[in-house]
């Protein structure tokens, strides 16, 4: 958050932090630790990933060790399902596929994504 003191307001600000990540071993949504490098890898590059703290769906609380779905415990989630009946739509952490499951199937993560600086009228699938 900046504060601008004309305004006397905060103002929520995005900040993008491209990491190096050479065995590919984060998935979107994942949290992980970053360190700045020493000099930068490239131009954009200038972090590289030391560890996956969560990965997506699996946060832990560090002190009681409960998984956390949003704010709230996993097991209040199902104790007032139980009490007040689960919907049909509601998420079953029981039913769903297991994270990871479609590794090695080539969709477009195969290859390396680059940055599109122009529009030449050519299929450019990697482009960002």
């Amino acid at each position: 958050m900046d504060f601008d003191k004309n305004l006397n307001m905060y103002f929520h600000k995005d900040e993008f932090i491209f990491a190096h990540d050479p065995e590919k071993k984060c998935k979107s949504g994942d949290i992980v630790l970053v360190k700045e490098l020493p000099e930068r890898l490239t131009r954009l590059i200038t972090h590289s990933i030391q560890e996956i703290i969560y990965p997506l769906g699996d946060i832990t609380d560090p002190i009681t060790g409960k998984k956390v779905v949003v704010g709230k415990y996993r097991d209040e989630i199902e104790h007032t399902n139980k009490l007040y009946g689960k919907s049909d739509k509601s998420f079953s952490y029981e039913k769903a596929p297991p994270r990871g499951r479609l590794e090695g199937t080539r969709d477009f993560t195969h290859g390396e994504t680059y940055i599109k600086y122009h529009e030449d009228g050519k299929d450019q699938p990697f482009a960002v």
